[in-house]
């Protein structure tokens, strides 16, 4: 999947409508749609405001719809989702991640198609940024229309930066010598809640892409590379090692990505390895004071000496989260109409009222955009790969497999080489 050039055809611009077909209200009572996402008021308050504001938008354009929300954080939200596809009880409309997470719901014939949602709008047919919506089809067929993209960065603060006299890295090496320097001085070098496994992936794939090249994790799972690959347990030996420097706060393994956000939120800790999903927190939520968002930088992860990953503009990214529709809803129609109208609004706002990355296109050029996110929107056109999320890419049970060894990588209650082995076994069973 090509995401190269994104932020050149994010700046080209794309009209977009917020007209809604909507039907003439239907006598008796509301046709009620139950909506189930995963961006709480608390951590997410910049997604949770514009999802809604855009229900209200919507109730008040159709009469006879009633859309009630259940909002739980994504770890909750994974946890949920697999229990009530377990026992058939999806919500109309939930989100779901790409690839590997959405197929199995596909093959259990729980999600419908929304191809037609896209071609019979011509605000959506050519509204997504190529290869994203892509992430969301099996076997020809798009059963997620995506919200979000993102790329993954060490974001930092300056001020601690400064107060060291630290410059940002630009190798390996270098980043382990800020690494020393901060924790012989008392200060936590880098945040991750490793608890829930994903957070901690994200260094694990960075220093797999650094090391192996930029296809390593792709290639694992299309079953071109073993999981067993040196690269890989370097990767993983890489982790511990930054561990036994005193590299992450103590006790990272019981921390989940909230506790995890708060070091990094309360300046207690100088780094933070996340997504572009976080960008409100330094760039326009209102709930954030402006000084500490000043304070806040970010740079690409650094490249492995020796590594065959020599490029900097390669990231860890993909499509973030996108909507579904359940297949045995009984307002399906209402359902699929809300959808549409959520991308496309959600397209126009995400961008002023967030500073997230839309999965659709948007003409940047007439707004008044934070340094920081036209920065990004700048490194995206210039990426050489994006490489979808490890975990993403894998099917859920290696993915929650993968989330385990994670936390336990970072407790160091798993070598490196076992690590690799048991995920390489796993692969290998779906692989036969």
């Amino acid at each position: 999947m090509s995401l190269v050039m994104l932020a050149a055809l994010a700046l080209a611009g794309c009209s977009s409508s917020s007209s809604s077909s909507g039907e003439s209200a239907s006598s008796g009572d509301k046709k009620v749609i139950k909506f189930m996402h995963l961006w709480p008021e608390g951590s997410s308050n910049a997604q949770f405001s514009i999802v809604k504001n855009i229900i209200s938008d919507y109730e008040k354009q159709h009469k006879d719809v009633k859309i009630e929300t259940e909002i739980l954080s994504p770890d909750q939200y994974r946890d949920k989702l697999k229990v009530l596809a377990s026992s058939n009880e999806l919500p109309d409309i939930g989100m779901t991640w790409s690839d590997g997470f959405i197929k199995p719901y596909v093959e259990g014939d729980m999600l419908e198609p929304l191809d037609d949602v896209v071609n019979n709008d011509p605000d959506l047919k050519d509204a997504f940024i190529p290869g994203v919506k892509e992430s969301y089809a099996v076997d020809g067929k798009t059963y997620g229309l995506p919200l979000e993209l993102n790329i993954s960065y060490v974001f930092y603060n300056k001020e601690i930066f400064k107060k060291y006299n630290l410059e940002v890295p630009k190798t390996f090496e270098e980043y382990k010598n800020v690494v020393k320097t901060l924790a012989k001085n008392g200060v936590t070098p880098a945040t991750v809640g490793a608890k829930d496994g994903w957070p901690a992936s994200f260094w694990f794939m960075y220093l797999a892409d650094r090391i192996g090249g930029p296809t390593i994790l792709t290639d694992v799972i299309h079953g071109k590379a073993k999981m067993t690959d040196p690269a890989i347990v370097k990767a993983g030996q890489e982790v511990q090692n930054l561990v036994d420097m005193g590299g992450f706060e103590k006790g990272a393994s019981a921390l989940s990505n909230e506790d995890a956000k708060g070091y990094f939120m309360n300046e207690k800790a100088a780094m933070f390895l996340t997504a572009t999903w976080e960008l409100p927190n330094y760039t326009t939520s209102p709930d954030v004071k402006q000084d500490f968002k000043e304070r806040i930088g970010y740079f690409k992860f650094p490249t492995y000496e020796g590594g065959k990953g020599t490029d900097i503009n390669s990231y860890v990214g993909g499509p973030g989260v996108g909507l579904f529709v359940a297949k045995d809803s009984k307002v399906k129609k209402e359902a699929k109409d809300f959808v549409g109208f959520l991308v496309k609004e959600w397209g126009k706002k995400s961008v002023t009222d967030a500073g997230v990355i839309p999965a659709t296109k948007v003409d940047t050029s007439s707004l008044k955009l934070s340094p920081m996110y036209i920065d990004i929107l700048k490194d995206l056109s210039e990426a050489s790969n994006v490489t979808t999320y490890f975990d993403t890419q894998s099917s859920p049970a290696v993915s929650e497999l993968h989330h385990d060894l994670m936390t336990a990588l970072f407790g160091k209650q798993i070598t490196p080489k076992d690590f690799a082995k048991q995920q390489a076994d796993a692969l290998a069973k779906e692989q036969k």
